[in-house]
């Protein structure tokens, strides 16, 4: 009715009153349709120029019942706005994505077909309705993953993410310690941002007016703001939930892209006594630093050794430590009593692991083995002689000083009668020739317990077994315990 003819204007009104009762009270009326409705009538306006005040320079404005009336839609495209963006706070999921869909929509057309007077060459792109929607995701009070998971999408289109990058910095806040969900949100935000250059063929513009100047997508621009943004997260005080996203953020997508990734050292090495998933992760951290900047640490084979604790199999980081430690025992001029340490280390700890990482700890040592053949004595030692104990020290530090290269593998031996079918017939490898080719570790690090349950029951059994003892005649035989309970008439 509102587009239809201006004698429905007040209808405008009468909608954004209605949503921002719906806002204040959860009992009013739903707010998808007042934010649709909006929506269809400001994209329709925006669409045909209705809000535009036409300025010719060095002349005042003219003050006529036309210019009052587009500034009139102008107050209330401003008010409606705000309170979409209010929307993206509430506490319905379905509710505050199609406010943020709206908001996107709006700030689409508002750049396509702008408010302000805006030079032909020019490209324009509206920043404030951005860095508006960027304050509402980096809530400090609600949690906004789902909302920055729908606002990725909207990043594949250069504009927006060259904006967003340029905003960030400077939504942190100043003079005062952020919350935790606070910190959450920024984190998130980082993550679901791509970091990329791109050449000028392949620009996408979300606000792509092809009259105009294209934007001027310059990744280096991007890189100096991510370094300013990097540089606010590693002042924060940071609780155990949001250090462990810090490093996940820093591995996955941020260290590649900084000025001075050895700036990190301190914080990376402070992160490593943390224990538990946060020194996994800063640990892969140090690892790329000796790899691509010539860091030098001189205990990392101990610190490496430390991590293999039984609780690293409850931490879903566990895949990463096998593959640092793959890489790191690569080398076959490594001394064979460091790496006989982790080869008993992993033995030991195949006691109390889980089924499926028992698997992988078994393939893991037998690679070692095949690497080092000297550790073959670890198998088999004829003149290794007798002892009353097993030498191996599972409490010392020092890897090399772990007696571990004096013991043996009766750890596996024992798994060889392991109930479960799969993880006896891997630990029977030290029973066979060992193979020319190492195990392929990826085959079995996705495994779950869930796996290999579903590869027991999908073989079947040759016999199905009735009872405990074979019959010998027709009566129950002497002694049997069931008579002391159950009384047969």
């Amino acid at each position: 009715d509102f587009l239809s003819s201006r004698k429905n204007a007040n209808n405008l009104v009468d909608i954004i009153q209605c949503l921002e009762k719906s806002i204040g009270d959860q009992n009013a009326s739903p707010i998808i349709p007042c934010i649709l409705a909006l929506e269809t009538i400001f994209t329709e306006l925006l669409k045909n120029h209705s809000m535009v005040i036409e300025v010719e320079p060095l002349k005042p404005k003219e003050i006529c019942p036309e210019t009052q009336y587009r500034e009139w839609l102008q107050d209330n495209y401003g008010e409606a706005y705000q309170l979409i963006l209010k929307c993206l706070c509430v506490e319905k999921t379905s509710e505050s994505i199609q406010a943020l869909a709206t908001a996107m929509n709006l700030l689409t057309f508002e750049g396509r077909y702008p408010i302000d007077y805006v030079t032909d060459s020019a490209y324009y792109f509206p920043c404030s309705k951005l860095r508006s929607i960027l304050q509402c995701l980096l809530s400090a009070e609600k949690t906004n993953d789902y909302l920055i998971s729908r606002f990725q999408e909207f990043t594949t289109y250069h504009d927006v993410l060259h904006y967003s990058w340029k905003f960030l910095p400077g939504l942190t806040p100043r003079g005062q310690i952020p919350s935790e969900i606070y910190v959450d949100n920024y984190l998130n935000l980082i993550n679901a941002m791509p970091i990329k250059g791109v050449d000028e063929e392949q620009i996408t513009l979300l606000c792509d007016n092809s009259d105009k100047v294209k934007l001027a997508f310059d990744y280096q621009a991007i890189r100096k703001n991510i370094n300013k943004s990097w540089v606010c997260v590693m002042h924060w005080q940071h609780t155990e939930a949001t250090h462990q996203k810090v490093l996940m953020v820093l591995l996955e997508r941020v260290l590649p892209h900084l000025d001075k990734p050895l700036a990190l050292t301190d914080f990376l090495m402070d992160s490593l006594d943390a224990g538990g998933a946060i020194s996994l992760l800063a640990f892969q951290g140090v690892f790329t630093l000796i790899q691509e900047q010539n860091l030098t640490y001189p205990f990392i084979y101990e610190k490496l050794y430390s991590m293999f604790e039984p609780e690293i199999f409850h931490t879903k980081f566990k895949s990463r430590l096998f593959y640092l430690a793959d890489l790191f025992l690569s080398s076959t001029h490594l001394p064979e009593a460091l790496v006989a340490a982790f080869v008993k280390r992993l033995a030991r700890l195949t006691l109390v692991a889980p089924p499926q990482d028992i698997v992988i700890c078994l393939y893991f040592i037998g690679n070692l083995i095949i690497r080092h053949p000297g550790l073959k004595r670890l198998i088999c030692h004829p003149n290794g002689g007798q002892v009353t104990r097993d030498p191996f020290i599972m409490d010392e530090s020092d890897p090399t000083k772990s007696n571990a290269i004096d013991s043996s593998l009766w750890e596996i031996a024992a798994l060889q009668n392991h109930g479960i079918p799969s993880i006896a017939t891997a630990a029977k490898f030290i029973s066979n020739p060992l193979p020319t080719i190492e195990w392929d570790l990826t085959q079995v690090v996705g495994v779950t317990e869930d796996d290999l349950f579903d590869q027991a029951i999908k073989k079947s059994s040759k016999a199905a077994f009735l009872t405990l003892d074979r019959p010998t005649s027709m009566f129950l035989p002497k002694g049997d315990r069931t008579q002391e309970f159950w009384k047969l008439f």
